[in-house]
């Protein structure tokens, strides 16, 4: 693309919304850097060439301009002087001189109108050039402000975890002591029912009196 036509996109270049929309700022000032500075190295060469094609075609155009005034004050006088064919030999020149100078002021118009867009994106971009420059030791110092933040932000971050960890312990701890606590109390109950058992038990197997008075009667027989 040359560079006339980049003219749109850099006049709409916005330096700032760039910028903004620059995932890392500090880094792509740099570059937009170079990159402005090779456009405006081309742009001063091509402004030159076309600088000098305007001059060039502003020459041509007073040049014919020039020739038709000659060529009809020849005219005038060979009329003035009856030579009428010599009248018609200018005016026939002059008349053609006319009809090219409708080309010559379009070129140059043309020229013109392009010298200005150069001078107007030379301008731009020095403008832009000199805002960044005057901008990068600002926006560097913020970035690094900022990844010091985030620097601290990971550090804090193991602490984070840590309290995590603890809380995870912590609920482990609990969940431990919470079936320790059922195992204890199964185990009491368990116990409590075999001593229940054997109460009963020893309720029933006890010796009554009717059982001691016929051991005794037995014993008594034997003697």
């Amino acid at each position: 693309m040359g560079i006339l036509e980049r003219f749109g996109t850099i006049m709409k270049a916005n330096i700032n919304a760039l910028l903004d929309k620059a995932e890392d700022p500090a880094k792509m000032i740099d570059q937009y850097l170079i990159d402005m500075k090779e456009s405006l190295a081309s742009v001063k060469k091509e402004t030159v060439n076309i600088m000098a094609l305007e001059k060039k075609a502003e020459a041509d155009f007073n040049e014919n301009k020039a020739e038709i005034e000659k060529f009809k004050d020849l005219a005038g006088k060979a009329v003035k002087s009856g030579n009428d064919e010599d009248a018609r030999v200018f005016i026939k020149k002059y008349k053609d001189l006319e009809a090219r100078s409708a080309a010559l002021e379009s070129n140059l118009s043309a020229a013109t109108e392009n010298a200005n867009k150069m001078k107007e994106m030379h301008n731009k971009l020095v403008s832009d050039i000199g805002e960044l420059e005057s901008r990068k030791a600002q926006i560097k110092s913020t970035v690094s402000i900022a990844k010091a933040i985030e620097k601290v932000n990971k550090v804090g971050d193991p602490l984070g975890k840590a309290s995590e960890i603890g809380s995870k312990f912590s609920d482990m701890e609990s969940k431990a002591n919470e079936r320790l606590d059922r195992a204890q109390a199964a185990s009491e109950l368990n116990g409590e029912i075999g001593d229940a058992a054997d109460k009963l038990a020893k309720s029933y197997g006890a010796a009554t009196d009717a059982d001691v008075d016929e051991e005794l009667a037995r014993l008594k027989s034997g003697i």
